[in-house]
C-alpha cells in the first residue's frame, strides 16, 4: 500500500529515475535512511518491479504498429515466432478486434514491409493491419 509520500517520491522517479538520493529526500522532506527505506519497501512489494536502461534507437528510423488477428489457440507458437524477428521492439496482447499488437523498428520501410510480410506467413496468423509510425508527438520518459 502506498501513501502521499510515496506517491510524490514514484512521480519524482517517473520524472528522473537518476535523481540522486539526498536530492530526493530534500524535496519530499525526510532524511535520505527513511528515503531509502521507502525504496527498499517499494521495491520488496513489486510497486517498484527493477530497473531499466532505455536507449535511443537511432538504427530504428522508421516505426510501425502491426495489428494482429490470430487463428484460435496459436498465440504460443505465434508468440515464439514473433520474438525471433529481428525488427520486433514489443508485443502486447490486447482486446479488441486483434489478439497482438507488435512494435516494429528498423532501418527503412523496405526492411518494416519485409518483417510485416514475415509476420503475415506465421502459421497461426489470420490477418495483420499495419500503421508506420510518421512522428512520436508525445512519449513519457
Amino acid at each position: 500500500m502506498t501513501d502521499s509520500d510515496d506517491r510524490a517520491l514514484l512521480e519524482l522517479l517517473r520524472k528522473n529515475a537518476r535523481i540522486p538520493t539526498a536530492v530526493l529526500a530534500r524535496r519530499l522532506g525526510i532524511s535520505r535512511t527513511t528515503l531509502q527505506g521507502r525504496i527498499e519497501r517499494l521495491e520488496r512489494n513489486g510497486i517498484i518491479q527493477g530497473y531499466t536502461l532505455i536507449e535511443a534507437t537511432p538504427q530504428d528510423p522508421v516505426r510501425a504498429h502491426v495489428s494482429i488477428t490470430l487463428t484460435p489457440r496459436q498465440v504460443s507458437f505465434v508468440e515464439k515466432s514473433l520474438r525471433s524477428l529481428p525488427e520486433l521492439r514489443e508485443l502486447h496482447a490486447v482486446s479488441g478486434m486483434s489478439d497482438l499488437i507488435a512494435v516494429l523498428g528498423a532501418a527503412s520501410t523496405e526492411a518494416i514491409n519485409q518483417a510485416i510480410d514475415d509476420i503475415g506467413r506465421i502459421n497461426g496468423v489470420e490477418r495483420t493491419i499495419s500503421a508506420v509510425i510518421l512522428s512520436t508527438r508525445y512519449k513519457l520518459t
